[in-house]
């Protein structure tokens, strides 16, 4: 059977290929307009989240401050009692042999952490922590650029070159390298905590003066050390905190963006929607062809260089 169509309706159908891709248009910028509205709102969900994870970070910087800012008071309270009992009493110098004169101490001093104990108060010094972890030369340049004060703007792009992932990694060396120097203290800590303990029950006043001044010689130096640890972790986190504010702006920009791309698509619908209806297919198919490319375009630069 053979089926004739109505020559109206055969008007009606586009026969050409130039009347096939017009009919197309709006759907295809549709489809566009819909993909650059999901990437605008993934965009701008990256954004928050590096927003979120900047907030964390600066609150784990303030703890890290706080704890800087603990250990130097707690030097520096050292020292002041240090000159305090300089200035009231007279101090004989620190002699490790008047300790083991006491066979309680002598006992304690016999563990393996006596003799460095003994170094360490005769000296004032607290033991040296080590070589500190190696830094990345761009992670350095970006610390001397913040530390000098200058402007965010002047240091961005310092900070731009960086690697999330190598900040994080030198973050996790600098608190480890903190942890090794309270593991190499502790042993030493404890010692003296248990000798002055032990001296609060002699007789011999001098002796517990002389060892108290030791001691506070010993606690402020290594207070000072744990406070410079710490400050190193505190600027690491501060540059972690820089980077993820800058990595959430990009992301705030890729955004907007693509909503634009987004709008430009969608004018491409309209137009080409016009066209067809009204039937002036060369002109406006033209524009909303050209509102489709430009917005493909943009897109693709948006996505690949900013």
């Amino acid at each position: 059977m053979k089926v004739t169509i109505p020559e109206q309706l055969k008007a009606d159908v586009p026969q050409t290929m130039l009347g096939r891709v017009m009919t197309a248009t709006p759907v295809v910028m549709a489809v566009i307009a819909t993909m650059l509205a999901g990437l605008s709102s993934s965009e701008m969900t990256r954004a928050q989240y590096s927003r979120s994870m900047a907030a964390q970070q600066q609150s784990k910087a303030g703890d890290q401050w706080s704890f800087f800012q603990a250990k130097r008071v707690r030097g520096a309270l050292q020292r002041s009692t240090l000159d305090m009992l300089q200035s009231t009493t007279e101090l004989a110098a620190f002699d490790p042999g008047t300790l083991n004169a006491n066979p309680e101490i002598a006992t304690l001093l016999a563990e393996p952490a006596g003799a460095q104990t003994l170094e360490l108060l005769q000296k004032g010094e607290a033991p040296a922590p080590g070589t500190p972890p190696v830094l990345e030369p761009d992670i350095q340049r970006a610390l001397q650029e913040i530390e000098t004060g200058k402007a965010d703007t002047e240091v961005a792009p310092f900070i731009a070159v960086l690697d999330a992932n190598a900040i994080q990694q030198a973050v996790r060396s600098a608190r480890e390298f903190a942890q090794s120097f309270d593991d190499l203290t502790k042993p030493v800590n404890q010692l003296v905590e248990k000798v002055e303990g032990r001296l609060i029950k002699q007789t011999a006043v001098g002796v517990t003066r002389s060892f108290t001044a030791a001691r506070l010689r010993y606690a402020a130096a290594r207070y000072e050390v744990e406070a410079r640890l710490n400050q190193a972790v505190a600027n690491l986190i501060e540059l972690q905190v820089r980077k993820s504010n800058m990595i959430a702006e990009r992301h705030h920009q890729r955004s907007q963006r693509f909503f634009f791309g987004m709008l430009a698509a969608q004018a491409g619908v309209i137009i080409s929607t016009f066209a067809v209806a009204a039937r002036k297919r060369n002109l406006l198919w033209s524009l909303a062809a050209g509102a489709g490319v430009i917005a493909v375009i943009f897109a693709i630069y948006v996505y690949l260089y900013v």
